[in-house]
C-alpha cells in the first residue's frame, strides 16, 4: 500500500477515535435521562419500577412505602388462631 493512501486512512482513524471518545464523556451525563426512554420490551425499565431518587415522585413513593411497612408491623397473624398453634409436637 503506498504511503499516499496510508496518511488519509490514518487521519480518518484518528478522527473516528476522537469522535468515539467524545461519546464516552457525554453518555454519563445523558445516561440517566436516556434510560427512561427505552421501552421495556427493548430492555428498558419495567412499568412497575420505582421512580428515580431526587425526583418529586420519589419522595411520595418513599412516604407511601414507609406507611405500608409500619402498617405491616402492627397487624400480623394472630398466634392463637394460627393453624400451627394447634399442632401437636
Amino acid at each position: 500500500m503506498p504511503v499516499a493512501r496510508r496518511v488519509p486512512a490514518f487521519v480518518c482513524l484518528v478522527l473516528l477515535s476522537c469522535g468515539l471518545s467524545g461519546c464516552g464523556s457525554i453518555s454519563s451525563f445523558m445516561a440517566g435521562g436516556m434510560a427512561d426512554l427505552i421501552p421495556a420490551w427493548a430492555g428498558g425499565l419495567p412499568a412497575d419500577a420505582p421512580p428515580r431518587p431526587g425526583s418529586p415522585e420519589y419522595d411520595a413513593y418513599m412516604k407511601q412505602r414507609e406507611n405500608a411497612q409500619q402498617g405491616v408491623g402492627q397487624t400480623g397473624p394472630d398466634p392463637t388462631t394460627s393453624p400451627s398453634a394447634t399442632a401437636v409436637h
